[in-house]
């Protein structure tokens, strides 16, 4: 997928929203859950990055 992650947070949330009101086809279901899955590994990839650039220092000598 080359959508920007903007566009699948917007994405997701339509989904979110059709999903309390008028529900979802299974297409749509797939679709969710894909999204999900695609959002929540780019976030831990992006958290990774962060946690592995931390250095600490000992400030105790």
């Amino acid at each position: 997928m080359s959508e920007s992650m903007d566009q699948r947070i917007a994405r997701i949330n339509e989904l979110a929203h059709k999903a309390k009101t008028v529900g979802l086809s299974d297409e749509e279901i797939d679709e969710r859950n894909l999204l999900r899955k695609e959002y929540i590994e780019a976030f831990r990839s992006s958290l990774k990055v962060q946690l592995d650039s931390i250095k600490f220092t000992d400030e105790e000598k």
